[in-house]
């Protein structure tokens, strides 16, 4: 591993845990994770306390800015465990769009997006509170490039389908392939940039 001014991780946040290293609730947090990381690390685009998957902690403060706040949107593809049998009439509605309620009240409809219904992923790592074995169900992949407060949850509310389980696969092409809940890689600053398609700035 070559080290920079800045380094740059991605971790399997696992279930019940938030993106944050303190906080005054009683919650699962990032320093519980068996790593040490350098000083000045944080996270970049939070999953919430019952969302899995793809987290990027670094210590670089302008990737925020480069990968969520730029002009060109980035691809997120999210694995999504739904309840019941998700028709393909819901399906094309997720896919066209949908309007969700925001922060304040209002109302948004969400931009075309790719939603594919796949086969239950095989070897998915279990978790407490796991959806029962034998309900109906489905799992989704749900590929978005906008990202709203819980908007892939309340995406498939709109269409009657409560969402069971979240887990966050890719951004880009920077993705979380095999890494288990509570694993951590460290990726070094090219390829970070190369696989999220931003310009490198240190």
């Amino acid at each position: 591993m070559v080290y920079t001014a800045n380094r740059y991780f991605i971790i399997n946040k696992p279930y019940n845990m938030v993106s944050q290293f303190v906080s005054p609730d009683n919650v699962g947090l990032l320093k519980d994770i068996p790593f040490i990381f350098p000083e000045g690390i944080h996270a970049i685009g939070r999953l919430d306390n019952h969302s899995e998957g793809l987290l990027i902690l670094t210590t670089n403060k302008k990737v925020t800015k480069l990968l969520f706040e730029s002009k060109v949107p980035h691809k997120r593809t999210y694995l999504v465990q739904v309840r019941d049998v998700v028709t393909e009439d819901n399906l094309k509605l997720l896919q066209k769009g949908v309007t969700i309620r925001v922060k304040g009240g209002g109302f948004y409809t969400t931009s075309p997006c790719e939603v594919l219904i796949v086969d239950k992923p095989i070897n998915l790592y279990h978790r407490e509170n796991e959806f029962k074995e034998g309900l109906p169900n489905t799992w989704l992949t749900i590929t978005l490039t906008e990202g709203k407060f819980h908007q892939v949850r309340k995406m498939t509310d709109a269409v009657r389908h409560r969402c069971k389980r979240l887990i966050r696969l890719s951004i880009e092409d920077l993705a979380l392939n095999d890494l288990q809940p509570g694993e951590v890689k460290e990726i070094e600053e090219k390829d970070f940039f190369e696989q999220l398609k931003i310009n490198c700035v240190t």
